[in-house]
This record gives structure tokens, C-alpha cells and sequence, in this order.
């Protein structure tokens, strides 16, 4: 370096990182600092930082004289910031990855299409037109950058987003965001049309055979140099980062594996050619090693979509590479092939190739089959347990639940199997002894917990077991097992019924009671008191857990069982079944109520029909939970055991309540309301009440379309419940003698109180039935003489106007319950518009303003996608418009005295821009130059002076201006709320 070249070097690197008052984007303006500010270990800010800055700033629109928006100037200030943008892209040597990561799709479609510009690719021309090969290398490479970048920013737009939560509400952050939303969805539209194109310029890259240069801070340099110094050095081959060609082609291999795996979803034959570019890529991977400078592949992710490659398209050529065991285990899994799958987990409980995890979700997804009903699944899901269990066992991890509850009820076939996956799981010629230890030590354990001699024999007979352990440790054993059950008799056969299971020998009695408690397999319950009443007969153990509750109706009859064995056995699998089902473990509580029913079959008819009763209620629960949720009519037999449970005559049978509500609401739900009205015996009316309200509000909801004068049921049903919500006065003297009236609020006049109404109608999901009750309770509700604000509801004129003796309603409960239903339809649809609207009108009538507004956004959001068409007049009438100029004749007087409100919300005025009516605007004009508000008084005339909002328009302009101000409007309004 010479004298002169050193002292200028010094003179830079002692100047200050940032002159005082200067910004960083001024003071980087000047290239040399850009690159030293780089070459800084922890640069700040960032270089993806700076490249944001820089477009941004190259990229402000300017305002002429007549205060006009107009594009960015093309001049040398501009320039200069763009090649500042593409220098800093340079540094970070042009890492997709990092770009992506770090810039926003808008300012990266900016970013590489200012690498085009300069790259001399000319603008308009379809890539796909180009000649890749004769195009000079820098040109060629930033075609492939940006058709590489395309098609991973739609892949990457396929994926779902976790939802930031939003801060506080500022209106012109989200208004930015919104504008950036929308400007990043133009550009996917436009990548997305062009796909196909993209993919076409990647693919006739694949078949170029030379090495490529993408651009350095040097050639950008001499790009923006005057042309005749440059002496055409850009244009050569060797200028700018030297990229190979087979890194070029597995960067691009992989991207189109991407591409092609996302198209897959809709067209399958597409995971074919997946499947060939990511094998290649990992050909590629393996040529250029750990050599390669610019080539990053995440290679787990790779790793990842060959096997799920594989998985959905296994190659059919024989010579090629063979399928892999997850492959081959879903394709047995998808044919059913279900012995396979066991074939295959047997094997790998050698080779431990599979994961544990793979292994367990497997056992799930069979599980779940099973539990919907498949029972031929049962066998297969032990064994693939039991498969499980010894991989488990190997690796030195403990027995899973699963395995013990499959195995409780061990027979023959169990015992064979399981010793069969030990054996060709264990290679005893070459396994470590740590490993022999595991599978002694679970060997033993399982001839342990079994209850019956004969298949502890049939384990310590096995040649593995005799292998395994040694003499001493299996008679000792033997012994133990003999000890523990002295009386067993070998020759019995596998038992299959409830009462052949015989008693094992005691332990203590406490391990016992705390076994009970956690038991919920109904042959585990009775093994337990069997040998707790053999110890003791003293106790009665139905009272060892408090949480054991059986309804009262039946614990009187369950107490009365003479037999303290049947009688525990039956309160315990009565209480365990009803807790199961109240938690939603319904195929336990199946499990329960069927052994609780073959036990009381053979002594108690009366018992007999109240598990029958209980197992309607279940199965009523239980599609309720699954099949009813997505819509699924219940089968016949099912709506034919609730007609018969209904009309069932039995006398001294106890019966739930409970069971009675469950039944009519199902009818309800299922809209049986040809049954309810017609079908229903009469008797019935008279005794059950819910079949009386169940009567009314099927007629009621048939009528509904009928003329006003046909509602005769709706009459009926209006009387009831105003019998239901009205009060029973009494008379009390006081100590002063005077007669005081007291309101008894739970009256029994009516067929049910008002708490047994509520929990019946939380019963229901059938949106008309739900909308009817809940109309006669808000009319029922404006009968009051003192309401200032009605509340609206659909189908609201279907019902009396008045009622003979307001005094005898309870009007207080009245209210409090509309809003415990109107929280109750809103939480199974929180969309229906109708039921909005009355939470708005509660809100309003209760001066809750915020809150109603909140729910009348809501509910024109719902009925106009957002805003996006018109809000239907029968949603926003006169009485629910949000502001004056939404009523059909504008309420000026209103408006002006709002408007001259001097305590006014902070930044009304950024919502002057939504005001369509002139008047207004003008009005506001006025008020502000009166008030001396200039700037106001400006962002007013700049509103009125909209060419959309001239009075001389067509009144098909003005009527859209109109329209396009509410829609906007609204959602901003909805934006702050939601």
C-alpha cells in the first residue's frame, strides 16, 4: 500500500461510526462507509435492516405543486439507494433463506426485481421465453434467484400461520398492516398465476451444463459506473461470485420437490416428480459435500419429504431403492392389512429401526378405530400393544397402561402370542446380557400378575423362560404362585363370563380399597371385593370413596340387595359408570353399565330397567359427543328405544328425571316433531312435563309458517311459561301488626320452576327451536310497562302483546334469564345474526354502549362476509344505525349536535375520509374554522374535495362512494372490536 493510499485509509477508519444528528440511511449513503459498516462483525443495523430502509426510502412516492400523489422520481438520489439495497443482498451472497426469513414478501419482490433491472433482463419479457444458455451468467443466475424465490414464497403461503396477537388498537398501524396485507396477497396472485412459467425457467435450468456468477458489491460497482469504463468486464464469464453448476441444479431440485410436493394435494400424480427432484437433490448433496459454499439445504426437512415421498409414491422399479419400513406400514395400514404391520413391528424389535413414537402413533390411530365401533380391531390392537411392550421392555423403559389394561383379561391365545413377539424378538446367540436381564425380569413379572397356575405354567414352560432363567429362580417361582392361590384348579377352561372369574388369594386391605378406587374395568372390581369380603365381613365397601354417588331414587332399592357382595358390586359399577359418563368416557362407562346389567338381570327386573335406562341415556350422550357434532342423524333403533323409554308404563320402576329431559330435547334436536305432536300418547302429557313442553314447542315450530290467526300453540306455549316465570303471593303479619306482601320467587304454579325450564332449554341445539323460546322470553321481557329500550328478536310477532296480571310475573328473573340464553345460543353459534343482535339490544337497553356496539358489528360483519356486501336493512334498522347517514332519511339535527360536542374522542378526524354525505362535511368545515381548528378544518376540505363525492355525479357514483365509505368504515370500526 503506498503512503499516500495509507494515510487515507487512516483518515477513514478514524472518522466517528455515526456523525451527531445524522442518520444511519444518511450517513451510509456514501458507498465506501456501506462496506466498512459490513465487514463489522456485529453491524447495527442489521445488513437485512438496511436493505428495508433503503427500498423504502427509494420507493416514497413524491407530491407536486397541486399537492398531487405521484410514483417515486427516477432520479440519482433513488438510484443510488436501490444499488445500496442490491449491495447489501451481495454481502449476504444473495441466501434465499436469510432473505426470506428476515424481509417481507413486498420489499423481497422489490429487491429482486431492481437485480433483474440491473441485470439486463428487460422488463416485460416473459422469462420462460429466454434462452437460458446464451443469456451472459449474472443475467441467467438472477432469472433462476427469481423464479426460485416465487415458487418457495408459494409454497411457504400454503402453510398455516400462527396468529399474532394484536396490540392495542391504533388505527393507522393497522391500517398499514392491512395495506401490506393486501399488497403481499396482490403479489402471491401474480407469483401464483405465473407458476407455471416459474417452474418451466427452473427446469430448463436443470439442464444447463455450466457454472454461473451471481453479482458482488465489485460488479455492482461497475454496473453503475458510465458505460465506457466498464470495458464489458460484467458481461464476462468470470465476473461476480462463482456459483457450480451442481450446487445451482440441488438448490433448484430442491425448490421444485417443494413446489411439486404442495401441488401433490390436488393432483397426486404430481408426488412423483417430488419425489424425483428430492432424491436428486440428495445425489447432489452427496457429490458436493461439505465443499460447498452456497448450496444450504435443511437436510432433516429433506430427509422428511423423501419419506413421506416414498410413503405416497413408492417406486414400482425393482431395482430402485426399497421401500422403507414406515412406507411399508402405511401401506398396510391404508389396505388393512393389519398382520403385516405386526410382522413388521416383530422384526423391528431387532433392528430397532423404527421410532418408539411412530410405534405409539400406530397403536393410537388402531385404538381410535376401534373405539368407533370396529371390534375386530380389539385382537389386533393387544397384539400391536403387546409388540410394543416388548421393544419397551428391551430398551429398558417401563410397561405402558395400555398393556395392562388389554392384558387384565388374559386367555390362551394372549399368553401364546405374547410369548411368540418375545421370542423372535431376542436373538439369544448374539444379544447383550443387559438385554436377556430385561426380558427375564418382564417374563417373571407377567407370571406374576396372572391370577390362573395354568398360564403361569404356560410361560415357565416356554423354552425362553427355561433359557433365560435360571432352575432356582423358576421353582422359587412356581412355589410363590403356588402359595398365592392353593385351592386354583388347574384343569379349568379360559373364562368368558362375568361370574366364572375366580377369586385370587388377599392382600392388604388397603392396596385393595386403593385399587377400587382407581379400577374402572368392571372384572378387576369384583376380583377386588371378592377378596376384600373374604378378609373381612364387616365393612361395607360401596362407602370407601366419598366422590361414589348413585342417585337417590335407586340407592334405596341397590341398599335394599340383601347379598353385601352384590350389593357393593352393583352401587360401585352404578357410581363408576355414571362418573365415566359425566367426564364423557363413555366406552368405559359402557364397559360398567354392562356388567352392572348381567349381574342385576338374573335377581332384580327392577334393576334390570333402570340400567336399560341408564344405557339409553349413555348412547343418547354418546352420539350426542361423536356422530351428533358434525350433524349425523341418530340411527332408528336409537329414536325407537327414546319413543319406548317415553311411553314406557312400568310401575314402581325408579325413574332420573334427568332421563325424561334428556329424551324430549333429543326429539327436539333430531326434529321429531311429527312424533311429538301427533304420536305422543296423551297419558303422557298429563304426566311428564317435559313431554308437554317438548309437545308445544314441536307444534309450535310446525305452525310457524302458517297465517298469525293457526298459532293456537303458539298461545298455549306462551301461557306456560308465563305460569312458569310467575310468583305465588302470600300474605305475612309482622310484628306490627300490618300485612305485608311477600313474593315467593320459585313458584310451583306452573308443570316445572324456572331453574328446571333453563336446564331443560340448555338441552337444546336446534337453532329454531332455540330462536322460538327465545323470542317468547324477549317479548315476554318488553311486556314490562317501565322498559324504556325493546329488544328485537325474530319471530317476535308470533306471541301475545299483552298478559291479564303483569303484577304475577317475575319480571327481575325474566331479565336475568333472556341473558343466560342469549350467553347459551351464542356459545353454540356465535354467528346467527338474530341472536347478536339481541345481545347488542340487551347491551344498549342496559346503557352498556361499547358492548353493544361490539355485538351490532358483529353481527353485520356475519351477515355481509366482513363488510364485503351490503349489511341486510332487517339486520341494521333505523333503531340498530350506527351513525346518522345510515338511516334511510339522515338524521342531521343529531349529527350537528354531536359533531358541536366539545369533548370529542381523540383522532375523530382520521375518520372524516368515511363521512359521504356533503352536508356533514361542510358542517364540519364550518365548526372547525369557527373553533380556529385549521388543520381540521384542511383533512375536511381535502374529504369534501373527493371527485367521487361531487354533487353533479351520476347517482349510481354517489350511491358507490357511498357504499365503498360504510364498508370501509365498518371495518375499521369492527377492527378495533374484534
Amino acid at each position: 500500500m503506498s503512503a499516500e493510499a495509507a494515510d487515507r485509509e487512516a483518515a477513514t477508519s478514524s472518522r466517528p461510526c455515526t456523525p451527531p444528528q445524522t442518520s444511519w440511511f444518511e450517513f451510509l449513503l456514501e458507498e465506501s462507509l456501506l462496506e466498512k459498516h459490513l465487514r463489522k462483525p456485529c453491524p447495527d443495523p442489521a445488513p437485512v435492516q438496511l436493505i428495508v430502509q433503503f427500498l423504502e426510502q427509494a420507493s416514497k412516492p413524491s407530491v407536486n405543486e397541486q399537492n398531487q400523489v405521484q410514483p417515486p422520481p427516477d432520479n440519482k438520489r433513488n438510484r443510488i439507494l436501490k444499488l445500496l439495497a442490491l449491495k447489501v443482498a451481495a454481502h449476504l451472497k444473495w441466501d434465499l433463506d436469510i432473505l426470506e426469513k428476515s424481509l417481507s414478501v413486498p420489499v423481497l419482490n422489490m429487491l429482486l426485481n431492481e437485480l433483474l433491472c440491473i441485470s439486463k433482463v428487460p422488463p416485460g419479457t416473459k422469462h420462460v421465453d429466454m434462452d437460458l444458455a446464451t443469456l451472459p451468467p449474472t443475467t441467467t443466475m438472477a432469472i433462476l434467484l427469481y423464479n426460485r424465490w416465487a415458487i418457495r414464497t408459494i409454497v411457504q403461503s400454503s402453510f398455516p400461520v400462527k396468529q399474532v396477537k394484536p396490540g392495542p388498537p391504533q388505527l393507522s398501524v393497522m391500517n398499514q398492516m392491512q395495506q401490506e396485507k393486501e399488497l403481499t396477497e396482490n403479489i402471491l396472485k401474480v407469483l401464483k398465476e405465473q407458476a407455471a412459467d416459474s417452474i418451466l425457467v427452473l427446469e430448463a435450468a436443470l439442464k444447463l451444463n455450466k457454472d454461473l456468477y451471481v453479482h458482488t458489491m465489485r460488479t455492482l460497482d461497475l454496473l453503475a459506473m458510465e458505460p465506457g469504463m466498464v470495458n464489458g468486464e460484467t458481461e464476462s464469464s468470470t465476473a461476480g461470485l462463482k456459483i457450480k453448476t451442481e450446487e445451482m441444479q440441488c438448490q433448484v431440485c430442491y425448490d421444485l420437490g417443494a413446489v411439486y410436493f404442495q401441488q401433490g394435494s390436488i393432483n397426486p400424480a404430481v408426488y412423483e416428480n417430488a419425489r424425483e427432484k428430492f432424491f436428486r437433490t440428495k445425489e447432489l448433496i452427496a457429490e458436493i459435500g461439505s465443499l460447498s459454499l452456497h448450496c444450504t439445504i435443511d437436510e432433516k426437512r429433506l430427509a422428511g419429504y423423501c419419506q413421506a415421498c416414498d410413503v405416497l409414491v413408492p417406486s414400482s422399479d425393482s431395482t430402485s431403492q426399497q421401500l422403507t419400513p414406515y412406507s411399508e406400514v402405511h401401506i398396510c395400514l391404508r389396505s388393512g392389512n393389519y398382520q403385516e404391520v405386526i410382522k413388521i413391528f416383530i422384526e423391528d424389535n431387532l433392528s430397532f429401526s423404527l421410532p418408539v413414537q411412530f410405534r405409539q402413533s400406530v397403536l393410537r390411530e388402531l385404538f381410535q378405530k376401534a373405539q368407533q365401533g370396529n371390534e375386530a380391531l380389539d385382537e389386533i390392537c393387544f397384539k400391536v400393544c403387546a409388540c410394543n411392550t416388548v421393544r419397551d421392555i428391551l430398551e429398558g423403559r417401563t410397561i405402558s397402561v395400555h398393556f395392562n389394561q388389554l392384558f387384565l383379561r388374559s386367555n390362551k391365545e394372549k399368553i401364546d402370542f405374547l410369548l411368540e413377539v418375545c421370542s423372535r424378538s431376542i436373538n439369544l446367540e448374539k444379544t447383550s446380557d443387559s438385554l436377556k436381564e430385561n426380558m427375564a425380569a418382564f417374563l417373571k413379572n407377567v407370571c406374576l400378575g396372572l391370577e390362573d397356575l395354568q398360564y403361569v405354567f404356560m410361560i415357565s414352560s416356554h423354552e425362553l423362560f427355561i433359557t433365560l432363567l435360571k432352575d432356582e429362580e423358576r421353582k422359587l417361582l412356581v412355589d410363590q404362585m403356588r402359595k398365592r392361590s392353593p385351592r386354583v384348579n388347574l384343569c379349568i377352561k379360559p373364562v368368558t363370563s362375568f361370574y366364572d372369574i375366580p377369586a385370587s388369594a388377599s392382600v392388604n386391605i388397603g392396596q385393595l380399597e386403593h385399587q377400587l378406587i382407581l379400577s374402572v374395568d368392571p372384572w378387576r372390581i369384583r376380583q377386588i371385593l371378592i377378596e376384600l369380603h373374604g378378609m373381612t365381613s364387616e365393612r361395607q365397601f360401596w362407602t370407601v370413596s366419598s366422590k361414589w354417588e348413585v342417585p337417590s331414587v335407586y340407592s334405596g332399592v341397590i341398599l335394599g340387595i340383601k347379598d353385601n357382595l352384590t350389593r357393593d358390586l352393583v352401587y360401585i359399577l352404578m357410581a363408576k359408570g355414571l362418573h365415566c359418563s359425566t367426564v364423557k368416557d363413555f366406552a368405559h362407562a359402557r364397559q360398567l353399565f354392562a356388567a352392572c346389567l348381567e349381574l342385576v338381570t338374573e335377581f332384580s327386573p327392577k334393576l334390570r330397567q333402570v340400567m336399560l335406562n341408564e344405557m339409553l341415556l349413555l348412547d343418547i350422550h354418546t352420539h350426542e359427543a361423536a356422530s351428533g357434532q358434525s350433524g349425523e342423524r341418530p340411527p332408528s333403533d336409537l329414536i325407537s328405544r327414546v319413543r319406548g323409554y317415553l311411553e314406557m308404563r312400568l310401575p314402581d320402576i325408579p325413574l332420573r328425571q334427568v332421563i325424561a329431559e334428556e329424551c324430549v330435547a333429543f326429539m327436539l334436536n333430531w326434529r321429531e316433531n311429527e312424533y311429538l305432536t301427533l304420536q305422543v300418547p296423551a297419558f303422557l302429557l298429563q304426566s311428564n312435563p317435559y313431554v308437554k313442553l317438548g309437545q308445544l314447542l314441536a307444534a309450535t315450530c310446525k305452525e310457524l309458517p302458517g297465517p298469525k290467526e293457526s298459532r293456537r300453540t303458539a298461545k298455549d306455549l306462551w301461557e306456560v311459561v308465563v305460569q312458569i316465570c310467575s310468583v305465588s303471593n302470600q300474605h305475612k303479619r309482622g310484628n306490627d301488626g300490618r300485612v305485608s306482601l311477600i313474593k315467593q320467587r320459585e313458584s310451583t304454579l306452573g308443570i316445572m320452576y324456572r331453574s328446571e325450564l333453563i336446564s331443560f332449554i340448555k338441552k337444546l341445539r336446534e337453532p329454531l327451536v332455540l330462536t322460538i323460546i327465545l323470542s317468547l322470553f324477549v317479548k315476554l321481557h318488553n311486556v314490562r310497562e317501565d322498559i324504556v329500550n325493546d329488544i328485537t328478536a325474530e319471530h317476535i310477532s308470533i306471541w301475545p302483546s299483552s298478559i291479564p296480571n303483569l303484577q304475577s310475573v317475575d319480571f327481575e328473573a325474566v331479565a336475568i334469564t333472556v341473558k343466560e340464553l342469549v350467553r347459551y345460543t351464542l356459545s353454540i353459534n356465535p354467528n346467527n345474526h338474530s341472536w347478536l343482535i339481541i345481545q347488542a339490544d340487551i347491551y344498549f337497553a342496559t346503557n352498556q354502549y361499547s358492548a353493544a356496539l361490539h355485538y351490532y358489528l358483529q353481527a353485520g360483519a356475519v351477515c355481509s362476509d366482513f363488510f364485503n356486501k351490503a349489511v341486510p336493512p332487517d339486520v341494521y334498522t333505523d333503531q340498530v344505525a350506527i351513525l346518522c347517514q345510515f338511516l334511510r332519511e339522515i338524521d342531521y339535527k343529531t349529527a350537528f349536535k354531536s359533531l358541536q360536542e366539545q369533548n370529542s374522542h381523540d383522532a375523530m378526524d382520521s375518520y372524516y375520509d368515511y363521512i359521504w354525505d356533503v352536508t356533514i362535511l361542510e358542517y364540519l368545515t364550518y365548526l372547525h374554522h369557527k373553533r380556529g381548528e385549521t388543520d381540521k378544518r384542511q383533512i375536511a376540505i381535502k374529504a369534501i374535495g373527493q371527485t367521487e363525492l361531487n354533487a353533479s355525479n351520476p347517482e349510481e357514483v354517489l350511491q358507490l362512494a357511498a357504499q365503498r365509505r360504510k364498508k370501509k368504515f365498518l371495518q375499521a370500526m369492527a377492527k378495533l372490536y374484534f
